[in-house]
């Protein structure tokens, strides 16, 4: 088996980290051969805050992927979310020099419309088309071989900053693993989740993951906006343990088995067990009590996500609905709750079958870490984004100020 056929994803997230292999057999398709999960200690909202913690969980998912798929992982494509994560839209124009659009034209547009001023600490990670407009024609998707004298692209750029990308960047390599591209989580989740057609028709995906819950807006096929909020799954744990007076783990337990956000639609007079602090006796705790204590936090979350829409004069673009993905989407009654509050359909975005993925994984909590495998797939065979490359230097900091320079020379 080839090394360049294989292919590797790889989700380090703020309560697991996942990491996807697959290969392309010899039809040229996508096949998932091991998948490692294992709990993640040192990160927290989806930032690195003890190197040797992540490593370490790092390197038990890679092994348990190692060890099914039977192949060595020498490169991934990794995740990146977390609050540092800033976005915003951009454009820029040329003029055509030939009689009609070349490649190098397009190339041209995209720097032009990635000039932009950035703080000396952040850097761009990706540069997404949305729309090309040739001389005065718009909603062009790829305007090479067209003719016209000005070239105008409308593009959705994302930043990081460079020391918690470095951070993370470093720990996958401590592992012996390069990272070959860093991707913009709610980019993975959306390939996974979302259908070309919700794309086109305008869909907001909330990906409610443990530390950070990832939305990202798409509009005509193009990703409009994207955003990290800082509350996630760890949060409604958080909150049963402090209003339970519970440790942690027993929280978790009663979230996943039990958890739901909305009152109503529980028995009122149901209990349950729960086991407090070592030493202490197991006592009675009603359904409605977790139910409430749940359902305040997702009510906060729809919440920003409304003000996320109106801010942004997202309203009248949007008229697929909401997609929830995430581990946070399974707790009970979040679609309901997600469809009142914010005023359009709402449901669970389960990842699409593929590559003879299991039953196991086709659950909203691999969205990611499956869509960055899709995202490493299509970058081999020739990618659709023009992007910035992370890692495939090993002189990261050398080649980030060079970036920043040449993009200060274009400005001044």
């Amino acid at each position: 088996m080839s090394e360049k056929n294989v292919i590797v994803g790889l989700d380090v997230g703020t309560t697991k980290v996942c990491t996807i292999v697959g290969i392309k057999n010899t039809n040229s398709e996508l096949e998932i051969i091991g998948i490692g999960t294992h709990p993640s200690y040192g990160l927290k909202k989806g930032s690195v805050v003890n190197i040797d913690k992540t490593v370490k969980s790092i390197q038990n998912s890679l092994e348990e992927a190692r060890l099914m798929a039977g192949v060595d992982i020498s490169s991934a494509t990794i995740g990146v979310a977390g609050s540092h994560i800033y976005s915003f839209n951009s454009s820029g124009v040329v003029a055509i020099k030939g009689k009609e659009i070349t490649e190098q034209d397009v190339d041209r547009v995209l720097e032009a419309a990635k000039a932009v001023v950035i703080p000396s600490d952040r850097e761009i990670l990706h540069v997404i088309p949305q729309e090309y407009r040739v001389d005065n024609t718009p909603g062009i998707k790829n305007p090479v071989g067209m003719c016209g004298v000005r070239l105008e692209a409308h593009v959705h750029i994302v930043t990081g900053s460079i020391s918690l990308i470095q951070n993370l960047v470093k720990c996958v390599e401590q592992t012996g693993v390069r990272a070959e591209h860093v991707t913009l989580q709610p980019i993975a989740s959306s390939e996974s989740c979302l259908t070309p057609e919700e794309m086109e028709m305008g869909v907001i995906l909330v990906d409610i993951g443990g530390g950070t819950t990832d939305v990202a807006v798409w509009k005509e096929g193009s990703l409009i906006h994207s955003q990290i909020i800082p509350v996630g799954g760890n949060h409604f744990t958080n909150d049963l343990a402090v209003a339970l007076k519970i440790p942690h783990a027993e929280a978790e337990r009663i979230k996943i088995n039990h958890g739901s956000v909305l009152a109503e639609q529980l028995n009122q007079s149901a209990h349950i067990t729960v086991q407090g602090l070592p030493g202490t006796k197991p006592r009675e705790v009603q359904l409605s009590l977790v139910a409430k204590v749940l359902g305040a936090r997702a009510e906060e979350l729809f919440d920003i996500i409304n003000k996320i829409i109106a801010e942004k004069r997202l309203d009248k673009e949007i008229t697929g609905g909401v997609v929830l993905t995430g581990g946070g989407a399974l707790i009970k009654g979040m679609p309901e709750l997600g469809e009142y509050l914010l005023s359009r359909a709402t449901k669970v975005g389960y990842p699409h079958p593929f590559g003879g993925m299991t039953n196991i994984m086709q659950n909203p909590k691999y969205s990611t870490v499956l869509g960055l495998l899709l995202e490493a797939n299509k970058r081999n065979e020739g990618s659709v984004y023009e992007e910035e490359e992370i890692g495939n230097q090993t002189d990261l900091v050398g080649r980030l100020s060079d970036s920043l320079r040449s993009v200060f020379k274009e400005i001044f």
